[in-house]
């Protein structure tokens, strides 16, 4: 793996932040993954993207890629598509650098390609009555 891109840039900003929200994927009407315990991952000069502990992703559902690529703040990335599609539609960070480790053992997916619908923290977050 080639060095981390934070040896030039060590100010670069990847927020990693956990939540307990029911976050669910879907493909159309397929779901892919589903999750009380997805990261958002609020990157520098990127969109907020959901990482799916890949226990809540729908493994049957999907197939890796041989596609690969490398971005200087979190590492290698490899890809899946889904089993009957062609196109790449998730990826994961199997060895992500040190300063994103927590990301490791999670899949994110496309929001172009996946619908991606936050709903309800578990135990829910309840309103002040007075």
């Amino acid at each position: 793996m080639e060095p981390s891109g934070y040896l030039e840039r060590p100010d670069y900003r990847v927020d990693i932040l956990p939540r307990r929200n029911l976050v669910t994927a879907r493909y159309g009407d397929r779901v892919l993954a589903r999750s009380a315990s997805a990261l958002i991952i609020d990157e520098q000069d990127h969109g907020i993207v959901f990482y799916f502990p890949s226990d809540d992703v729908d493994l049957s559902q999907l197939e890796p890629t041989d596609d690969s690529s490398r971005c200087p703040y979190k590492g290698d990335a490899s890809y899946w598509r889904l089993s009957d599609g062609t196109e790449p539609l998730a990826w994961t960070y199997r060895d992500p650098y040190p300063e994103v480790a927590r990301i490791a053992g999670h899949i994110a997916f496309y929001q172009d390609k996946v619908s991606v619908e936050v709903g309800v923290a578990t135990p829910a977050v309840v309103g002040y009555h007075p």
